[in-house]
């Protein structure tokens, strides 16, 4: 593949730099992107005292701000805005890394960040991780980490597609070039098509990455969810060290069956009932998208019962066909040793 390999340059990660092992520090050119986004840039009601503290935060984005500078503005929506906006900076701040930062938003939660925040954190992780040797099918599958899907069974392939872009191009009525997606808007049926990325036509992803508009195969043997087993591997090497293999499955037939990892809401759910031996209904069962089976190249990071043993995980989309990974859970919820 030739030509430029550059992909998802809208999302602010040439301002960050790197530390000794490879990962992300925040800089002050980093924090001014946010600043000059239109939730907190000065606009034309904006008070004094707003323009004031965005004006200083320009210049020093780490300068500390007390509730008193806050307390005088005007707009309490501009107020929350701050409040948000600072409850992530310092959080960046009293951290070396964005993969430090990113892990303490399950490890210590509070203050709770609004889904933009943590969504953004995922991305510069995975630009990071990717950005050597970049193949579009994994960033492809990487997009899922943070933006939501929706998902379509066209004639047995289960095909994503991004839930904002599609919404967009319902909305304004603009379509690709391939495949199908069918939405219900404004009570009519319209049609998107979308292009649907395939080995063949891969080097596009380059030139449209940050317009989010192919669609991913996630069906069973196809080179997308491969490419998403690949991901969850760099995810785990990357964050915690973790050397995993991890392979699509058709179906779980173990007796033996010790622990799972829903990587989303709906997964989570499912694997559990279905651990427990309780009742699912075909329908509910049809949300289940993908399973895998991932084995640890070193089972003494694992506890001695389940040593020998795989993790199984399991990815789902609702009842409105709207997949939402989430790549924390497999950060957090692993059986490992205390030791680990």
């Amino acid at each position: 593949m030739t030509g430029d390999r550059s992909f998802w340059p809208g999302c602010g990660f040439a301002t960050l730099a790197r530390d000794g092992r490879g990962r992300l520090r925040v800089t002050e050119d980093f924090l001014r992107l946010y600043l000059m986004r239109p939730e907190l840039a000065p606009q034309a009601e904006s008070c004094e005292a707003e323009r004031a503290l965005h004006a200083a935060l320009m210049e020093d984005p780490g300068r500390p701000v007390t509730p008193v500078n806050l307390l005088r503005i005007r707009d309490r929506d501009a107020v929350e805005n701050w409040e948000l906006f600072l409850a992530f900076r310092n959080r960046l701040l009293a951290r070396e890394t964005i993969e430090d930062t990113y892990l303490s938003l399950f490890l210590d939660p509070l203050p709770a960040l609004p889904p933009l925040f943590v969504d953004h954190l995922a991305q510069l992780i995975l630009k990071g991780m990717f950005e050597a040797r970049p193949d579009p099918l994994r960033l492809r599958a990487a997009e899922l980490f943070f933006r939501p899907q929706k998902v379509r069974i066209e004639e047995g392939a289960i095909l994503a597609a991004d839930e904002a872009t599609l919404e967009q191009l319902v909305e304004t009525g603009g379509f690709g070039n391939l495949g199908r997606l069918v939405r219900e808007a404004a009570g009519r049926l319209r049609t998107v098509e979308l292009g649907i990325l395939t080995e063949d036509n891969a080097h596009s992803y380059f030139t449209r990455s940050d317009r989010f508009d192919l669609v991913l195969d996630l069906s069973f043997t196809r080179p997308g969810l491969d490419a998403l087993c690949r991901v969850l591997e760099a995810w785990l090497a990357h964050l915690l060290d973790l050397a995993v293999s991890i392979q699509p499955l058709a179906r779980v037939r173990d007796e033996h069956w010790r622990w799972h990892v829903g990587l989303d809401a709906e997964a989570t759910a499912i694997l559990n009932d279905l651990f427990e031996g309780r009742e699912v209904a075909e329908e509910r069962l049809a949300r289940l998208l993908a399973l895998f089976r991932m084995e640890f190249r070193d089972p003494s990071l694992l506890p001695a019962a389940l040593r020998g043993r795989p993790v199984y995980l399991g990815l789902a989309m609702d009842a409105r066909n709207r997949l939402r990974l989430k790549p924390q859970n497999l950060l957090v919820n692993l059986p490992l040793a205390e030791a680990a």
